[in-house]
């Protein structure tokens, strides 16, 4: 275990600033006094000191922020405050790092560098410069030190993660597990070309969409040749933060509100397009990092945090969106358990019971009065009141909904983020059907089921074979064996014809694929399609009629 008792100037500061604030449990702790139940600060107390902390633990608040899976609204909505501003490192020493990153000399690689940084942070400052070709660009240079710093503090905070598991946090949450998550991020940060790559991806992504016009977002560009672990050049783009944007009336009619709405269905599709689709997204949409540029176009910035959704999770989501618009609570709860890392979840029952206590005040309102990410962290809430333990990216996905639903709601009031994702609805369930492309999809369900007509003689024969043989005894009685063998031989039969009319239709669509107009072959293929459909129907009207869909 870490300790913090060592006399360190550090730590010794980190003990003033939690006994400066108030955090009275871990200063009876610390002080070797005897604790009260073990509880963590208050949402405003834990921001309070990781402010007085420094910068590094600012970081800590804000990917903390990021974790509704793991606390309440409060502490969320509190650290979501937290703002990464710092004062600017002089350019004497910024300049030193940027010499030191280049290969060649920086009078030789830039024409012009401004010395007053355009934005400051814990990890990094930006400058705005110019390109010996002419080309501006942004540079984001990492802080001088800062790497040794984040060392140091890194170890503090594991040392502080082992004493909070025995808060009320504890027995519910792996907090060492936690510290090293962050420890990761924070270490990831300090490498620019893990964030340039990211860039790249997220460029490359939106650069083509059926949803939105590509020529519309824009993503920074990445300067590879002069990008290394401690400084990023990539693209200048003349703008402003999209809240401080400004709109006219235009010569064609449009409104200033059209124009908005435009803007902000953009911005939403960009992004459901990233969660739903690609499953690699901009987890940070804060109006920061989304700017509205001069030629009208919008862009996205820092591209530093970044989610993944496996194929498998974007199913369960896009169900769980689906689930929350129908208000339905039995289907939220078969997700929630899908989602789950792991569970002490004794009583299914209890779950849908908590779903359907936190859908019912939804059931009379209309669905521009929900708050979508809202009723998210709600389900995350059940979900951690359960004992359920979701990945660590659900925590990101769902603060990525939020900050866009923020976002977008204050850009734009009257804008409803299930009323912008309904359209999209049947597209996303089509592309989980039958992915991107249909005819693959329908050529290699029919070989599946090519390949169960063949097993499936071979199959029953081996299991009649050893029903009659005394290899396998059943407790069955004689007189039960005959309505078991029937079922048996309509199960076999509705295959065989199922079959049948897939074969039909697959030939005919091959056959029409390779018809002229008007030709012999298009009237056998509309001859097969109606031969099939009419099968078809008949089957289904059978099994409907026997009373055994189920």
């Amino acid at each position: 275990m870490y300790s913090l008792t060592q006399t360190t100037s550090r730590q010794r500061e980190i003990l003033e600033v939690v006994f400066r604030n108030g955090w009275d449990y871990m200063r009876r702790l610390l002080s070797g006094g005897k604790p009260d139940e073990p509880k963590l600060p208050t949402p405003a107390v834990l921001r309070n000191i990781l402010v007085d902390l420094g910068p590094v633990y600012v970081k800590l608040g804000q990917l903390l922020s990021t974790r509704p899976d793991l606390l309440s609204a409060d502490y969320i909505n509190e650290l979501s405050l937290l703002q990464d501003d710092v004062p600017p490192v002089p350019w004497s020493q910024i300049e030193i790092v940027i010499r030191q990153q280049l290969s060649r000399p920086m009078e030789e690689v830039f024409a012009t560098i401004n010395p007053q940084a355009v934005a400051a942070g814990s990890i990094a400052q930006t400058h705005k410069a110019t390109l010996a070709d002419g080309r501006d660009v942004a540079l984001k240079v990492q802080r001088p030190g800062i790497d040794v710093v984040i060392a140091q503090d890194i170890s503090l905070i594991k040392g502080v993660a082992s004493l909070v598991t025995f808060t009320d946090l504890g027995p519910d949450i792996d907090i060492v597990a936690l510290a090293d998550e962050f420890s990761t991020a924070l270490l990831a940060e300090l490498d620019f070309t893990k964030e340039a790559a990211n860039t790249n991806q997220l460029r490359q992504n939106v650069s083509k969409s059926r949803w939105y016009d590509p020529t519309q977002v824009v993503i920074p560009e990445i300067y590879w040749e002069f990008t290394t672990e401690k400084l990023l050049v990539m693209e200048w783009l003349d703008g402003v933060p999209l809240l401080l944007a400004e709109f006219r009336e235009e010569s064609n009619g449009k409104t200033v509100d059209v124009r908005r709405r435009e803007i902000t269905r953009l911005l939403c599709r960009v992004f459901f397009q990233q969660l739903y689709i690609d499953g690699f997204f901009h987890a940070d949409p804060h109006p920061g990092n989304i700017f509205y540029l001069k030629d009208g176009r919008v862009a996205l910035l820092d591209c530093g945090m970044v989610g993944r959704l496996d194929p498998r999770t974007q199913q369960i989501v896009t169900e769980m969106l689906l689930a929350i618009v129908n208000i339905d609570a039995r289907r939220c709860s078969q997700l929630t358990l899908q989602l789950a890392e792991s569970a002490t979840l004794t009583n299914v029952s209890n779950l849908e019971n908590d779903f359907e206590k936190l859908l019912r005040k939804y059931y009379n309102l209309n669905l521009s009065q929900i708050n979508f990410s809202q009723v998210f962290y709600e389900v995350l809430q059940v979900a951690r009141d359960n004992k359920i333990r979701l990945p660590s990216n659900m925590g990101l996905y769902s603060k990525t909904l939020a900050n866009l639903e923020g976002t977008a709601r204050r850009f734009d009031p009257e804008m409803n983020l299930i009323e912008e994702i309904k359209p999209l609805m049947t597209d996303l369930f089509r592309r989980q059907l039958f992915g991107d492309e249909p005819l693959q999809a329908l050529l290699q369900t029919a070989l599946d089921v090519k390949s169960l007509s063949l097993e499936s003689p071979r199959q029953v024969e081996l299991l009649l074979n050893r029903i009659t043989s005394e290899t396998l005894k059943w407790n069955i009685k004689t007189p039960d064996i005959i309505p078991f063998r029937r079922s048996l031989e309509n199960s076999a039969n509705r295959l065989s014809f199922s079959v049948v009319v897939g074969s039909l239709i697959i030939g005919a669509a091959i056959i029409s694929s390779n018809a002229q107009t008007g030709g012999g072959l298009s009237l056998l293929s509309n001859g097969l399609f109606a031969a099939a459909s009419f099968l078809g129907l008949w089957l289904v009207v059978s099994i409907l009629r026997s009373g055994r869909l189920r």
